[in-house]
């Protein structure tokens, strides 16, 4: 077993945030070192939760739609990898899913984007991806969007 095949590995068993996590841990990711494309999302969804499979669900449809590819291309993690800021489905709030739980990003995220050397374009998908990858701090999300060109 290779590194970044350990890295994984002690990703999906981590269990980090167990106790804040009422439906129990399911980490979620596919990536590979040769990857070319990274998808930065957010965190799994409760259909993404129950199936393991990234983007499962209507928004993985749009968004296969969006980069015009079909699902063995998106699922291929050799190709594209599917990074979420957390890798568990953090839960329901009063206005939909609740952010992702921050410890994925404090123990994870430099070493599994640092090991994506292949990476060619990054498609960041969310308010904590976008704070994470173009370092906006708490710049309101309509403000960076529309600022696309600057980062």
């Amino acid at each position: 077993m290779n590194a970044f095949d350990r890295l994984l590995r002690e990703i999906r068993d981590c269990r980090l945030c167990e106790v804040e996590l009422e439906h129990g841990v399911r980490p979620v990711l596919r990536a590979a070192p040769t990857a070319r494309v990274l998808v930065a999302g957010q965190a799994p969804g409760r259909r993404v939760h129950a199936s393991g499979v990234p983007f499962d669900d209507p928004s993985g449809d749009r968004l296969r739609e969006w980069m015009g590819v079909d699902a063995a291309t998106f699922y291929d993690e050799a190709r594209v990898a599917i990074v979420p800021m957390g890798f568990c489905y953090p839960g329901t709030g009063t206005s939909g899913d609740l952010p992702p739980r921050p410890e994925c990003a404090e123990a994870w995220r430099a070493r599994v984007i640092g090991a994506l050397s292949d990476v060619r374009l990054t498609l960041v998908i969310g308010q904590y991806a976008i704070r994470w990858h173009l370092g906006t701090g708490s710049t309101p999300l309509t403000k960076v969007v529309a600022a696309w060109r600057d980062h």
